[in-house]
């Protein structure tokens, strides 16, 4: 590409409305812009980044034995009324009518059109496994997109269905997939650990997540300083100390007035945290629940949801609260209610501590459960912290954040059993078909790139994903032998087949050098006065030495620099 007769732009200050780091070199680069909240154009630098990304996983899904199909992106919402979704993804899905009023949606996600074409194919389980995938164009009505890339609302996705006849035959088939996507991550360079997550809206039996480990990110990843264990925060497993013995006192009552909150009990009365607990009463599925941690602790409100294989939770609002605790805000506690009583397993290690005493400007102290009061169930319900054990090894548990860029799902049979997937197997017995979801977010990949590759001019880009592997900046095009010099080279590189963008521009020196390492590229050919000796400067993006070689030794180091 001759820049002086291309689509090219970048921007000397940093974009007002980007709260990323990606989001804004990105757009500084000039490869997006923004359109509106949390949709983006892929200009010619980017997209051409993209397609390399695409194109590194469509060869490991088609290694796999994958087939790439293309689905539409308007489909009719009755598909997604039979399955059962349209109700659990709600407002995020964009909804719209055709002229006969016939209701549609654009696809947030489309197991439910890949299980429509595997079922004019699947008849006898001699028609099973296969994979089918796509790239394809997703839509999600976010209510707060974000950080550029990596929260948006339109999005293209490679996301791909596996079909199997029983669950021994989705080992093999998930197995292949998450070993595409170590093979595709690997070859962009992504610094990332697969993490177990929650099944969410898509249920099924296993969620595991590819989360690249940045800076920025709405995931926090669980891992550990002396193993390999990483997950996600919504489903870490807590390990449980062991019971610190104390003599039980006597309970009583302390007088709290207007002290309803944690942090004013500790800072009026010194009392530990972790000798008082906090209970809160939820709405599980429409029925009043108390749920009871550590004063110091998290509810993890996924793993209550999980306990309970309810549909809704969601903290009660104070009509209720107050209703059921006969007491103002903060004051709710286990002695008397008539909900049942769900406590976290830290709870059992605790003596002598503090509760609230279901009367208001009231709390009970050296309270011990089993004595004073009885639970209806413990549970793991806690969100783990930094600090806390190991659940694999018994390490010190870290946080980092991490940008999920792909996901891999066990989906079992949920979607064939709703959409009537079936094969006759060697007895002539119908069976539900068992299948596996595998999504790349290849926007949210482009993001991680960036957010793990730059430095204060911009940004360093793998050589496998750069736009263009080679820049030759002309320092002064007035100047015959420097543009008859670079044209040349241009031309040679060009007919071995490398990428390679010519600076051709009546642009001062410093400003091209600069937009060279704005935008990335790899190595930079420098055709200045050492022109005159036969020779130019090479520079890498990523290091400061400038080397002086000779014209005929330009191909060869190109190519081994490349190779």
């Amino acid at each position: 590409m001759k820049l002086k007769s291309s689509y090219f732009f970048t921007l000397r200050e940093n974009v007002k409305d980007e709260d990323s780091v990606s989001g804004n070199l990105l757009s500084r680069s000039g490869m997006i812009k923004k359109n509106s909240s949390g949709i983006y154009m892929y200009l010619p630098l980017g997209y051409k980044v993209l397609k390399k990304i695409e194109q590194i996983i469509r060869k490991e899904m088609n290694e796999a034995g994958a087939q790439e199909v293309l689905m539409p992106s308007l489909i009719p919402e009755e598909i997604y009324e039979q399955s059962g979704r349209r109700a659990l993804i709600g407002s995020s899905m964009f909804a719209l009518k055709d002229r006969f009023g016939k209701p549609f949606v654009l696809g947030p996600t489309h197991e439910e059109l890949f299980v429509m074409a595997a079922s004019h194919h699947v008849k006898s389980y001699k028609d099973l496994p296969f994979n089918l995938y796509q790239f394809q164009t997703k839509f999600r009505d976010e209510p707060r997109p974000r950080f550029g890339l990596i929260r948006v609302r339109e999005f293209i996705m490679k996301d791909a269905y596996s079909f199997d006849k029983d669950l021994d035959g989705l080992a093999i088939s998930y197995q292949k997939m998450v070993d595409a996507y170590k093979a595709s991550f690997d070859r962009m360079g992504i610094r990332y650990k697969i993490v177990t997550a929650d099944t969410g809206v898509m249920g099924g039996l296993l969620s595991e997540e590819f989360q690249a480990v940045t800076d920025i990110g709405e995931d926090r990843l669980v891992l550990c300083d002396r193993c390999e264990f990483a997950s996600n925060i919504e489903v870490s497993p807590c390990v449980t100390d062991e019971p610190v013995l104390e003599d039980l006192r006597e309970m009583s009552e302390l007088y709290t007035p207007n002290v309803g909150k944690i942090k004013d009990l500790v800072d009026n009365y010194q009392i530990s945290e972790d000798k008082m607990t906090k209970s809160m009463i939820y709405m599980i599925d429409k029925q009043a629940v108390l749920v009871m941690v550590r004063a110091d602790d998290e509810i993890n409100e996924v793993k209550l949801q999980k306990l309970f294989s309810a549909k809704t939770v969601e903290l009660a609002n104070n009509e209720v609260v107050e209703t059921i605790s006969h007491a103002k805000i903060g004051y709710a506690g286990p002695i008397g209610i008539s909900t049942k009583i769900i406590a976290d397993h830290r709870i059992k290690t605790m003596s002598n501590f503090l509760i609230g005493a279901n009367k208001t400007d009231v709390h009970f102290q050296n309270v011990n459960v089993g004595r004073d009061f009885q639970v209806t169930q413990f549970a793991d319900i806690r969100n783990i912290k930094p600090g806390d054990k190991c659940p694999n090894c018994g390490g010190k548990i870290y946080f980092n954040n991490g940008i999920e860029i792909g996901n891999t799902f066990k989906l079992g049979d949920k979607y064939s059993k709703a959409l009537g997937l079936e094969y006759l197997d060697a007895d002539n017995t119908l069976h539900p078909v068992v299948m596996g979801s595998y999504g790349i977010g290849t926007g949210r990949c482009l993001a991680a790139i960036v957010e793990q590759n730059h430095d204060d001019y911009g940004i360093i880009w793998p050589k496998a994903l750069a736009p263009y592997g080679v820049a030759i900046v002309v320092i002064n095009t007035k100047i015959e032998l420097q543009s008859s010099s670079a044209e040349t080279l241009y031309k040679i590189l060009s007919r071995e087949g490398i990428d390679v963008l010519l600076d051709d521009r009546d642009e001062r020196a410093g400003v091209k050098f600069n937009d060279m390492d704005l935008i990335g590229i790899p190595l930079r050919i420098t055709v200045g006065k050492t022109i005159d000796q036969g020779k130019v400067e090479v520079k890498l993006r990523n290091e400061k030495e400038i080397q002086l070689i000779d014209l005929d030794q330009v191909l060869p180091f190109v190519q081994n620099f490349l190779k």
